[in-house]
């Protein structure tokens, strides 16, 4: 495949998903429980989201994230909540290849 093609179906690409997010237009505003969710709310629902996700599947009503929300502080706690739950899995998997691993974790060969 020519790398001119493969760079233009690649910014193709992102084109259409870039034109999927837009602005949020509740951002700021006060939600049905009477406040709007800030970085506390975000991690703790950062932390509950991949739980959360599985249930949304089964209950049409439920989501998986605040859109009253104060913006940047609730993304960072969203996004800081999800990286605790996942715990940078990628740092552990380094580790027991290279065989500086917790002990009793399995080193590959």
């Amino acid at each position: 495949m020519k790398p001119s093609f493969t760079l233009i179906v690649v910014v193709l690409l992102l084109s259409i998903l870039v034109g999927c997010a837009g602005p949020n237009l509740l951002k700021g505003t006060v939600g049905e429980h009477g406040g709007v969710a800030g970085f506390w709310i975000g991690l703790w629902q950062g932390l509950i989201a991949p739980f959360v996700f599985v249930v949304s599947l089964f209950k049409s009503d439920l989501s998986i994230y605040e859109v009253h929300n104060n913006g940047g502080w609730y993304n960072f706690g969203y996004l800081f909540g999800l990286a605790c739950f996942f715990r940078g899995s990628g740092n552990r998997a380094a580790a027991v290849k290279s065989g500086t691993a917790p002990e009793g974790a399995k080193q590959l060969s």
